[in-house]
C-alpha cells in the first residue's frame, strides 16, 4: 500500500475540478483498506469511488482512499434468477453491460449512470422508472471506527428518493466493500412506462423490447442529453427532482398548468428541476467557465478551469431563483466538499 503526497484529484472526479489530496491512496483489497483505516497518522479521512457524485470546491487535507476493489461472482442462481456479488470498485455501466452479455435482467434501464458500484446503494441510484433497490439483496459494508464488515439488507439500508441510511444515519460510518443484486435470467419484468423510452423504441421500429434493446434506448437518450465527463466536466444530475404535497402542488399546477410532474402518490408529486431550473432562465447560460448544460438544464458543466467554488455559486443561484419563482426547494445530489 502506497500512500502518496500532494496527489491531483482532477482525473478521480468527473467535474474535471484539479484541487489536490494532502494525502492518497488507492485500495485494491479489503485487507488494504482496513490498513488505511488503521493507519494512526491520519485524524480526517475522504473516501473516494468513482468521482461522479461529488463537487471539489477546495483542497483536501486528509487521507483520500480510492476504493478500487475489483471482481464480480455468482452468490446464488437457480433457474430463473442470478444473485451477483460486485465488488464495490466495478464501474456501474461495466457491470450493466457485463449482465447485459449474460442476458441478465433488471438493471438495463439504468446505463450509462457514472460512477462505480460501491456508490450506488448510497444515493439508490435511479432512471427512467427503475432504482437500484428494486433489485438490491445486501451490501457488506466496513465500518470506519471498527474496520469490521457489517451486512446490510435491503429492509436496513432504508432506501428513499437518492437516498439511503448511508446518507442519513450512518453517514460517514461505513465504506460499502460489495453489493450483491438479483437479477432476472428470464420472463425478464421490464420498465418501459417512461415516454421517452416508448419514444426511442419506436425510432427503432421495436415493438417487443428486449433488455438489450431497453439499454440502447436509454443511453441513445442520456447519450442526446447528457455530455460525456471525458470530454466536458460534469456529475451528470446536480440536483434531484423536488416532491412536493398535494396541496403546495395544486397551487403550483394552477400557477404553472404545463408544468410537467409525476404521481407519487396520492399525497406527493413530483416536479422536474430540470423544468424548473429552465424556466427560470438558466438553460444554456455560462458564466465563465461554469455553466448549466444547453440541452440538459440539469446538468452544471465545468466548460475547462472553472473552480468547485464557482460551480457550487452557480448552484445556489440557481436555488434561490427557483425558489424565488416557484416556491419550491431543489436541493443538490451530488456531494459538496
Amino acid at each position: 500500500m502506497f500512500i502518496e503526497e500532494n496527489k491531483s484529484l482532477k482525473k478521480y472526479n468527473t467535474f474535471g475540478i484539479d484541487h489536490t489530496a494532502s494525502h492518497f491512496v488507492s485500495v485494491s483489497s479489503i485487507n488494504e483498506l482496513k490498513q488505511a483505516l488503521e493507519d494512526k497518522r491520519f485524524e480526517k479521512r475522504l473516501v473516494l469511488g468513482g468521482g461522479s457524485n461529488m463537487l471539489l470546491t477546495k483542497n483536501i487535507e486528509a487521507l483520500v482512499i480510492q476504493i478500487n476493489l475489483k471482481g464480480i461472482s455468482i452468490e446464488f442462481e437457480d433457474d430463473d434468477f442470478v444473485n451477483l456479488k460486485i465488488m464495490a470498485g466495478e464501474n456501474w455501466h461495466e457491470l450493466v453491460l457485463y449482465c447485459l452479455s449474460k442476458d441478465y435482467g433488471g438493471i438495463e434501464n439504468l446505463s450509462l449512470i457514472p460512477g462505480n458500484t460501491g456508490t450506488a446503494p448510497i444515493q439508490n441510484i435511479g432512471a427512467y422508472g427503475v432504482e437500484i433497490k428494486d433489485v438490491f439483496v445486501r451490501c457488506e459494508a466496513m465500518g470506519i471506527k471498527t474496520q469490521s464488515i457489517k451486512t446490510f439488507t435491503r429492509e436496513e439500508c432504508h432506501f428513499g428518493y437518492r437516498d439511503s441510511i448511508f446518507k442519513t444515519r450512518e453517514k460517514g460510518n461505513y465504506i460499502i466493500t460489495s453489493v450483491t443484486l438479483k437479477l432476472s435470467k428470464k420472463n425478464h419484468n421490464t420498465a418501459v412506462a417512461y415516454g421517452s423510452i416508448q419514444e426511442e423504441l419506436v425510432k427503432l421500429a421495436i415493438k417487443i423490447p428486449t433488455i438489450q434493446d431497453i439499454s440502447k434506448a436509454v443511453i441513445a437518450i442520456r447519450q442526446s442529453k447528457l455530455p460525456d465527463p471525458k470530454i466536458l466536466g460534469n456529475s451528470g444530475s446536480f440536483f434531484k427532482n423536488p416532491i412536493i404535497q398535494a396541496a403546495q402542488f395544486e397551487t403550483f399546477s394552477a400557477a404553472h398548468p404545463d408544468a410537467p410532474f409525476y404521481k407519487v402518490s396520492e399525497r406527493e408529486f413530483k416536479i422536474p428541476a430540470g423544468w424548473l431550473i429552465e424556466k427560470s432562465g438558466f438553460k444554456g447560460k455560462r458564466f465563465g467557465d461554469a455553466g448549466v448544460h444547453e440541452k440538459q438544464a440539469l446538468v452544471l458543466v465545468n466548460y475547462g478551469n472553472a473552480k468547485g467554488a464557482e460551480i457550487l455559486a452557480l448552484a445556489q443561484k440557481i436555488q434561490k431563483k427557483v425558489k424565488k419563482y416557484f416556491s419550491i426547494d431543489i436541493e443538490t445530489e451530488v456531494n459538496i466538499l
